[in-house]
């Protein structure tokens, strides 16, 4: 065989690869097109948060982020009474997979603070951390027990763990 014939036939070769393997891999992820459009509509949003049929996300609207939480499978927010305030600036959420818990890291008059919000209380509690430190990025166990939270000591990225009771 001639060296042409031998290109042409690895060039073939590498080419059907990729749908070989993919075939292997299984369907490809699609995206959810009718509720990102609903996602879209309710303006620029960061920071999703996505745990069994729940997703928590910070929404830009009217020029003031603000916590928003879906239920996925009525493809609806849900009202968060007790949780925002005006004076407060989101820049972390996670939520838990029933949907009642959500952790928060925002600033609120010149500090940073974690927070945890209890739905079926309307209520917010305050996370210490130990030693103090700046939280800046938090995640929340699927059942709600425990928080990871990423945050800044003297210089320094450290994540903490946090047992909710």
């Amino acid at each position: 065989m001639s060296t042409w014939a031998g290109r042409l036939i690895r060039a073939a070769a590498v080419a059907a690869l990729p749908p070989l393997l993919a075939g292997c891999l299984g369907p490809l992820p699609q995206p959810l097109v009718g509720l990102n459009q609903r996602l879209e509509a309710a303006g620029p949003a960061r920071a999703p948060s996505l745990a069994g049929d729940w997703l928590a996300l910070i929404v830009s609207q009217g020029g003031r982020d603000r916590v928003q939480l879906v239920d996925l499978q009525r493809r609806q927010p849900v009202p968060l009474p007790g949780l925002e305030r005006p004076d407060a600036q989101p820049l972390s959420v996670a939520v838990d997979g029933r949907g009642e818990r959500l952790a928060l890291v925002r600033q609120l008059e010149g500090r940073t603070e974690l927070v945890l919000y209890r739905r079926n209380l309307m209520a917010l509690q305050p996370v210490p951390l130990q030693p103090p430190g700046v939280p800046r990025r938090v995640a929340l166990r699927a059942d709600g027990r425990e928080l990871a939270v990423e945050v800044s000591r003297q210089g320094q990225w450290q994540v903490d763990l946090i047992a909710v009771p």
